[in-house]
């Protein structure tokens, strides 16, 4: 199975601002790049399904792309970042910011999860969505859910994702086999 994950356009959100899961309005470029993006992403297709973070930032871009009515994921949201959320890095009074800063892989964000738990329920989708027939998905989703994905399909290691970041509106292209064994993330992770 083909999975195709699209990383919604930018954000209308002031620089070095921690968003998460907070449903964010996007640029004014949106159009713009919404455009390039859908001209990508409809070569690659047709697709069996398409499925959507709820978050209005991916389900908008979904809609630009012609699918409007997207199986919704919450699995598909972006990490959850609790008390920081719509807060600037800088401004981030919480010693635990800086544990974070050192293991952001298992450290929790005060009030939120860890990039581990992120993994965990993106590595539960795939797991729960790669036993159907399908032959080739789309996936509306953030950042952290498009690493999630590239980890899980085995194409770089958790330690060195951030290095592999696709940009906004960018597309991540995975191929699960039958019967593939994909990221060892487990409950045991979180």
């Amino acid at each position: 199975m083909e999975f195709i994950f699209v990383r919604h356009t930018r954000v209308d959100v002031p620089p070095d601002t921690c968003y998460g899961q907070t449903d964010v309005p996007l640029a004014n470029s949106f159009e713009q790049e919404a455009a390039e993006t859908c001209s990508k992403l409809l070569a690659l297709g047709p697709f069996d399904a398409v499925f959507s973070s709820p978050l209005t930032r991916a389900r908008r871009l979904a809609a630009y792309c012609g699918f409007t009515h997207p199986v919704l994921d919450h699995r598909l949201q972006e990490m959850n970042m609790g008390c920081w959320e719509m807060q600037r890095y800088d401004d981030i009074d919480d010693p635990n910011l800086q544990l974070w800063y050192d293991d952001y892989l298992h450290v929790v964000p005060t009030g939120g999860e860890s990039f581990m738990q992120l993994a965990v329920r993106v590595s539960a989708f795939l797991d729960e969505i790669s036993q159907r027939s399908y032959q080739r998905v789309a996936v509306f989703a953030h950042g952290g859910v498009l690493l999630s994905a590239g980890i899980y399909a085995h194409l770089y290691t958790a330690e060195n994702a951030l290095q592999h970041l696709p940009p906004f509106g960018g597309i991540l292209q995975i191929q699960i086999a039958s019967g593939f064994q994909g990221s060892a993330f487990s409950e045991n992770d979180e």
